[in-house]
C-alpha cells in the first residue's frame, strides 16, 4: 500500500500537522511549520455503529447485490465515514442469515469491502409490544437464542459484532453473557422492561442503549420507566439519532448531560432511502416512504422506520441542537463508536499507530456546517469533492 501524506488543522487538538501514513495505519504526526491560515481541517474518520441500508441499498434484503453494497459504501465516503457496522433487522430465519451471507461476501470480495467493520444484529430478540418493537415486524419477533445468534456468526463469517436486545425476556441475561464472552458488545434497545430486568442485562455484560428516546412507548409513566433507569445507569454507553426527527432538542440535551459526551455515540439508523430523492421503498419486508422533510415512515403510517440522516449532517446537528463544541460532536462520531464498537487503532485520535482513516474538511464555525474534502480509508484516498 502506498504511503499517503497530508497536512491541516487537526479538528481535536486545534494543532497544524502534518501526517503520513504506510500499511494503512499513521506512522507519523508532526507540527505544521509555517502559516496555518490557509488549512482545512482533519479528523478521524466517521464510524456508524447503525446502518441498515444506503443509497437505495438495503443491508437487510436477502437479494442486495455485492455491487450495490460497494455502491453504497462509496456514497458514504462522501459524508466522512470510513467503517459502518452493516445492520441487519428483526426478519425471517433464513432471510437474516441471507442478508449476513451478503455483507460478509461484499466485505470479503469489495475493493473497499473492509469498510464493513462488522455486522449489528438489531432483533429479533426485542420487546413484541407496539411502540417498543418500532417497526420490527412483529411476526419475527422471538426470544433470544444463543444457537441461532451462532448460525449468524457462521453465515457472517464471524462479522457479528453487535447485538440488541431487549432484557424483559426471561433468557436475556444468559443470552448476553454467552455473547459478550465471545466478543460481541451486547446492546439493549426496543425494550420494555423494568429497573430490575435492565440491571439484570447491564450485570450480565450489556454496554451499551440503542438509539436511546427511540423505540419506546408514546407514553410512559413519570417514574420508574426504562428511559429513566438507562440514563441513571453510568455502565451503559447510549447511541443517538441525531436527525432533529427522531430526538427533540430538549430529550436530546438532558441525555448527554446524563451519560456525558465520553458516553454518547452519534449514530445514523439510515435506511435505503437516506441519500435518496423522497418516495417509496423497501426496507426488508416492510415498504417504507421518505418524506421531502427528511422522514422515514412505514407506507401509510407516521411510525418512525429507521432515518435518512447523513454523518456529516449529524454533526452539524450535535452543534445546533445540542451546543457541542466541534471536538466533543466529532468525539461522538469516530472515537467514541471505535471504543463502544471495541474496534482497535482508533480510540487515541490522529495519533502514529492508529488506522490511516481521516477525513478532511471545511469548517463553517459561525454556520456550524461542514463540507466534506477528502476522505482516506487505510491511507487510500476514497473521496474527494
Amino acid at each position: 500500500m502506498n504511503a499517503m501524506k497530508c497536512s491541516g488543522m487537526d479538528a481535536l487538538t486545534g494543532e497544524a500537522v502534518e501526517i503520513t501514513a504506510a500499511g494503512g495505519v499513521i506512522t507519523a504526526v508532526e507540527p505544521l511549520l509555517g502559516p496555518a491560515g490557509a488549512l482545512r481541517w482533519l479528523a478521524p474518520g466517521f464510524i456508524d455503529l447503525q446502518v441498515n441500508g444506503y443509497a437505495g441499498v438495503d443491508y437487510c434484503g436477502s437479494g442486495t447485490s455485492v455491487e450495490a453494497i460497494g455502491q453504497s459504501l462509496e456514497s458514504q465516503f462522501a459524508t466522512g465515514v470510513t467503517r459502518i457496522f452493516a445492520t441487519v433487522i428483526t426478519g425471517p430465519r433464513e432471510g437474516m442469515l441471507a442478508a449476513m451471507r451478503n455483507l460478509a461476501r461484499a466485505r470479503r470480495e469489495l475493493p473497499y469491502g473492509h469498510a464493513i467493520e462488522g455486522i449489528h444484529v438489531e432483533g429479533p430478540f426485542i420487546s413484541p409490544h407496539d411502540g417498543p418493537r418500532g417497526a420490527h415486524p412483529r411476526e419475527h419477533v422471538r426470544p433470544p437464542d444463543v444457537d441461532e445468534f451462532r448460525r449468524w456468526q457462521e453465515a457472517a463469517e464471524g462479522l457479528v459484532r453487535m447485538v440488541t436486545v431487549s432484557p424483559e425476556w426471561p433468557g436475556a441475561p444468559e443470552f448476553i453473557e454467552a455473547i459478550t464472552s465471545e466478543g460481541v458488545v451486547a446492546a439493549i434497545g426496543h425494550l420494555d422492561a423494568t429497573p430490575e430486568q435492565i440491571d439484570a442485562a447491564v450485570r450480565a455484560g450489556a454496554r451499551v442503549s440503542t438509539h436511546l428516546g427511540n423505540g419506546s412507548h408514546a407514553m410512559l409513566p413519570r417514574h420508574p420507566n426504562y428511559l429513566w433507569q438507562q440514563l441513571a445507569d453510568d455502565r451503559l454507553a447510549a447511541t443517538f439519532i441525531v436527525d432533529g426527527i427522531h430526538l427533540d432538542a430538549a430529550f436530546l440535551r438532558v441525555a448527554l448531560r446524563a451519560k456525558g459526551v465520553e458516553r454518547s455515540v452519534l449514530i445514523t439508523d439510515a435506511v435505503a432511502p437516506a441519500g435518496c430523492a423522497p418516495g417509496l421503498y423497501r426496507l426488508g419486508e416492510a415498504d417504507v416512504e421518505l418524506s421531502a422533510e427528511g422522514k422515514v415512515t412505514l407506507r401509510g403510517t407516521d411510525r418512525l422506520a429507521g432515518s435518512a440522516l447523513r454523518m456529516d449532517r449529524g454533526v452539524e446537528n450535535l452543534m445546533r441542537l445540542a451546543g457541542l463544541t466541534l471536538p466533543e460532536a466529532l468525539t461522538m462520531a469516530a472515537r467514541n463508536p471505535a471504543r463502544v464498537g471495541r474496534i482497535e487503532h482508533w480510540r487515541r485520535g490522529l495519533q502514529p499507530g492508529e488506522r490511516a482513516d481521516l477525513v478532511e474538511f471545511d469548517y463553517d464555525a459561525a454556520a456550524k456546517s461542514l463540507r466534506i474534502v477528502r476522505t482516506w480509508l487505510g491511507g487510500e484516498l476514497v473521496y474527494e469533492a
